[in-house]
């Protein structure tokens, strides 16, 4: 039996037709219809999460699992508010995530009554899309129900996607469950354009005529980079190709682009004269830096929406296309492109970086942490996805990945990101392993990602605690600030094994390099259900250990 609520039922119908499978379910009364709907429907698999803030970037991480669009249905007042950090990352990775809020009806706003505030384009501007389905009271109000709804379900996919917000406005009575069928709601199907061939053709004549050409690829979906892999090898013959692990899906080392960028210095010998740029945001701020210092003769930038991302400050062109479609034109034209000598000058730096690398053997901190941590995933063969936590946490597995890396860097905030490995998890929990590789500040900040009765057992934590945000030790100057540790780096002495406990997560934990190697090996054996490696270091050590790193090169 479905709710009484036409609103709703035209909702659900319409999801159901989009092919929804998976929606997390927050909480609440005013939302029960719908929530009551999701969990009735068998289509559709219902997640519950009590954290909004935590279910918006499980939902999140359960878009990255299957590349299909994930509901996340939270009641009304400040708890859709507590959806917008998802939202915005959401907005800037350009992933499909149907926000659901119920609301009270309009005439109740402003009327000090319970949970009411201004839900309509509450997270404007971080969603692709905002409507509001009012409550039908006839043919006319139904069918505007079912184009709003349809509006924004292909707002959610076309020009790369992105999140949508469907507010839906319900009012008492509230637990009337009595329809028996949802109603056969008209789907309204959107066609996407082409790219055009001709012109990406001739930009890419151009791009191979400089000297010095080079692409850029910054973050992209695994399969997207797995289907250009080949297109990818042939450009790199006679290009430059820069990818970070957010952006490779070879298993193969990843490229040392700031050790590289370190050791040429302000050798202007190795500036692009030609750049393509496509895919998400960079990890590298070394990288932007440089790149800013190269106006080009031609500067590309490609995305699906045809926006202005002028990144490195010197664009002469966008395409509005897929990097898979335009990365597949670009290597069709380099059948008759000689070989550069700007590509083998690069290359060569990129070897002398990586024998530099594998000789590098830092001192007991989180660096040598996820070195071994890497190293042991070689050594076992372990094929699993991996989660990085922002900050330092994914700047170190640029350095030492063999394999790509989720990274929550659409707006590179630190909430949400054990959230996102969990949604991950949960969606693949019968398919294959997650590990979640995260600092201390992102860890607590997500802490209740962890307060779930369905929490995947094929989910593994390695905890990197060095009481605080380690990256502030590293950023020149902030040393002379005598607030440094207690209010801007978040000084603490928590640690995650009461909150191991209270969830029922194995606890392991590793003080030094004996026990990293010990516990390491039961990390990747734990067959108890999800597991939790607490590794302790210190910051000073941490930031030694890199600077040293660095100096090598």
């Amino acid at each position: 039996m479905y709710s009484s609520k036409e609103n709703v039922n035209i909702l659900t119908a319409l999801l159901v037709k989009e092919g929804i499978t998976k929606a997390v379910v927050c909480p609440g009364s005013r939302n029960s219809p719908i929530v009551h709907n999701l969990c009735a429907c068998p289509d559709i698999t219902c997640y519950p999460v009590t954290d909004e803030r935590s279910a918006g970037f499980v939902a999140l991480g359960m878009t990255l699992a299957d590349n299909e669009p994930v509901a996340v249905c939270v009641t009304s007042g400040s708890a859709l508010l507590n959806i917008a950090p998802a939202a915005a990352e959401a907005y800037y990775q350009n992933r499909p995530l149907i926000i659901i809020s119920a609301d009270r009806p309009v005439q109740w706003i402003d009327q000090q009554d319970g949970q009411t505030i201004h839900q309509q384009n509450a997270l404007s501007p971080n969603v692709r899309k905002s409507v509001t389905l009012p409550e039908p009271h006839d043919d006319e109000e139904r069918w505007y129900c079912n184009r709003l709804v349809n509006e924004a379900l292909n707002a959610s996919t076309i020009d790369g996607g992105g999140p949508v917000h469907i507010n839906v406005a319900i009012g008492e009575p509230l637990f009337d469950y009595r329809v028996l069928q949802l109603p056969d709601e008209r789907r309204t199907i959107l066609h996407r354009a082409v790219t055009d061939v001709a012109m990406v053709c001739e930009v890419a004549a151009d791009f191979f005529c400089g000297e010095k050409p080079m692409i850029v690829l910054g973050q992209m979906l695994p399969e997207v980079v797995g289907n250009s892999l080949e297109a990818i090898e042939a450009l790199k013959r006679v290009t430059v190709v820069i990818q970070e692990k957010l952006a490779d899906d070879d298993i193969c080392p990843s490229q040392p682009i700031d050790e590289v960028l370190k050791r040429i210095g302000d050798d202007v010998s190795y500036r692009p004269d030609h750049l393509i740029y496509m895919g998400g945001t960079v990890v590298s701020k070394q990288l932007r830096q440089f790149l800013r210092q190269c106006p080009c003769k031609i500067s590309v930038v490609v995305n699906e929406r045809g926006d202005c991302c002028d990144t490195f400050m010197h664009t002469t062109d966008i395409i509005q296309g897929t990097p898979e479609d335009v990365l597949g034109i670009l290597a069709n034209e380099t059948e008759s492109v000689g070989e550069k000598d700007f590509v083998e000058k690069w290359n060569k730096v990129f070897g002398e970086a990586k024998a530099i690398r594998r000789k590098a053997r830092p001192r007991y901190s989180q660096l040598s942490v996820v070195k071994a941590f890497h190293e042991k995933m070689r050594e076992h063969d372990i094929d699993g996805e991996l989660f990085y936590g922002n900050s330092s946490a994914v700047r170190l597995g640029n350095i030492f990945s063999d394999q790509y890396i989720y990274v929550n860097r659409g707006v590179n905030g630190i909430e949400g990101s054990l959230s996102t490995a969990v949604g991950y998890a949960l969606a693949h929990q019968d398919e294959e392993d997650v590990y979640c590789v995260i600092g201390d500040l992102s860890f607590f900040y997500d802490q209740n990602a962890l307060w779930n009765e369905k929490l995947p057992p094929n989910l593994s934590i390695l905890l990197l605690n060095n009481g605080g945000g380690g990256i502030f030790h590293q950023l020149p100057g902030l040393e002379h600030s005598p607030y440094r540790d207690s209010a801007i780096a978040g000084r603490h002495t928590v640690s995650a094994k009461g909150i191991c406990l209270a969830h029922d997560l194995v606890y392991l934990s590793a003080h030094n390099e004996k026990e990293l190697v010990k516990n390491l090996d039961r990390f990747f054996n734990a067959e108890e259900g999800p597991v939790l490696l607490e590794v302790f270091t210190h910051s000073e050590d941490d930031a030694q250990a890199l600077k040293d790193y660095y100096q090598a090169f």
